[in-house]
């Protein structure tokens, strides 16, 4: 196929064209999902997911709302760490205490460190009590300074919940504690209103924070720290994640190597409720359990499912980064040194696969239309790993991680560079095209 003819090629296929990889795979992830339910866990609600691919491994009523208690705290979390990222705020930025935030602080009975109203706290204070001890005082504060009061900052909870595809999520607090504990604060809802929110949008929400701000599981993985602003005597604040390496003796029973977060959960009305994670050598879980009966009960529970995760999937490398598409057809180049570049993969493509189950699957890559010209080429110069589309990885049954939108597209960038032609050749190519569409004008006379 000549040039020409090879852009009439790719133009009139709207330049999309499906690749079959060189390995041979089955999907049977639904029908263990359903398996799974033997295992008789003891929550009300519960999911497993994987986190590179977003394959559901294990769920049980999971799109059933329930009270979520202090796993609300990972929305504050996000947004907090939002605020961070977008230089709204800085670690060391001072927040000074509502009446409000110093109130619930002081109710030892909830989880809290004493808050002053005399004293002004650095964002990382309050954001390492809340995420390592969930004080809810630090938790409020946090809201107050992001959302300039708390009502105004729930509203941002419910609309990133939103956009996040959180389809069950109701927030009405950004602690997590029933309305009935805040009392007059309650921004929202009557006395015996609480949160609301589904295991599987929980583990959406825990998905983003990992992966939009992988910084928060380096302060959700301390097992133990002094809280030191504002208090003549350090406050210890022990994480209620019993599951983190770093506890003592005592707490051994409860330990899974390679856990490094969430966040735990407990009011009379959610019951014991905990969002874990766990990375193995790359292969990172998350789970949900919501409404355990005690505390040992949900990490009890959590075991379950992660033990059931490794010890049933395993996490496949089915392309390196850089690796050329196989049998992938080239883009056309215009005013190149070469006449066309080849296609590779702009990151590692990682899926889940059943121990001994043999998977078959294709990639549909899709062209970005803004990096080409009409004719369907791309303009010299082209460099190395410029980003040129997107691959979807497709099995039998569907597009791999259904849970969180998008991941399942992997970058598609240039395998090779293609330097421009020079002035001289590129006038040659113009003069010759000219006459070549002379020839064909004239020809179309007769």
């Amino acid at each position: 196929m000549n040039f020409k003819k090879r852009l009439r090629h790719l133009a009139a296929f709207g330049l999309i064209f499906t690749l079959a990889l060189a390995v041979s795979f089955q999907a049977p992830f639904a029908k263990n999902a359903e398996a799974a339910n033997t295992l008789g866990l003891k929550a009300k609600s519960a999911i497993l997911v994987d986190f590179n691919s977003g394959k559901v491994l294990y769920e049980k009523n999971a799109d059933q709302v329930y009270p979520p208690a202090s796993m609300t705290k990972m929305m504050t979390e996000y947004l907090v760490m939002q605020a961070l990222n977008q230089k709204r705020l800085t670690w060391n930025t001072k927040v000074s205490i509502s009446d409000y935030a110093y109130t619930i602080s002081q109710n030892r009975s909830f989880s809290n460190v004493p808050l002053r109203k005399d004293y002004q706290y650095t964002v990382r204070d309050l954001y390492e009590a809340m995420a390592i001890y969930s004080a809810n005082g630090a938790t409020i504060a946090l809201a107050e300074k992001v959302g300039g009061t708390e009502k105004h900052f729930v509203d941002m909870m419910n609309q990133t919940a939103k956009k996040l595809g959180m389809t069950t999520a109701h927030y009405i607090n950004s602690s997590g504690l029933d309305n009935v504990d805040l009392g007059k604060y309650a921004p929202y809802g009557s006395k015996n209103d609480s949160n609301e929110l589904a295991a599987r949008d929980l583990a959406k929400l825990a998905y983003h924070v990992i992966k939009d701000y992988p910084e928060a599981l380096q302060i959700s993985k301390i097992p133990l720290k002094n809280f030191t602003a504002g208090v003549k005597t350090p406050i210890q604040m022990v994480n209620w994640d019993y599951m983190l390496p770093g506890f003592g003796a005592d707490m051994a029973k409860f330990t899974y190597p390679g856990v490094d977060g969430l966040k735990t959960g407990h009011t009379d009305l959610a019951g014991y409720c905990f969002t874990g994670t766990v990375n193995r050598d790359g292969h990172r879980l998350v789970s949900v359990v919501m409404g355990t009966t005690s505390d040992s009960q949900r990490f009890e529970q959590t075991r379950a499912l992660f033990d059931f995760g490794y010890q049933t999937y395993s996490l496949k490398t089915i392309a390196k980064k850089g690796q050329k598409l196989k049998d992938q057809k080239t883009v056309a180049v215009h005013n190149g040194k070469q006449s066309s570049v080849g296609l590779a993969f702009g990151q590692p493509v990682k899926t889940t696969v059943t121990n001994g189950e043999k998977v078959h699957a294709t990639y549909k890559v899709v062209l970005d239309h803004s990096k080409l010209n009409k004719d369907g080429s791309i303009e010299a110069p082209v460099k190395k790993g410029e980003k040129i589309g997107y691959a979807v990885l497709k099995t039998s049954n569907g597009a791999y991680g259904s849970l969180y939108p998008n991941i399942d597209k992997v970058p598609v960038v240039a395998a090779d560079q293609v330097d421009k032609n020079n002035w001289f050749v590129r006038m040659f190519q113009a003069i010759g095209g000219l006459f070549s569409g002379l020839f064909h004008w004239i020809a179309g006379l007769f």
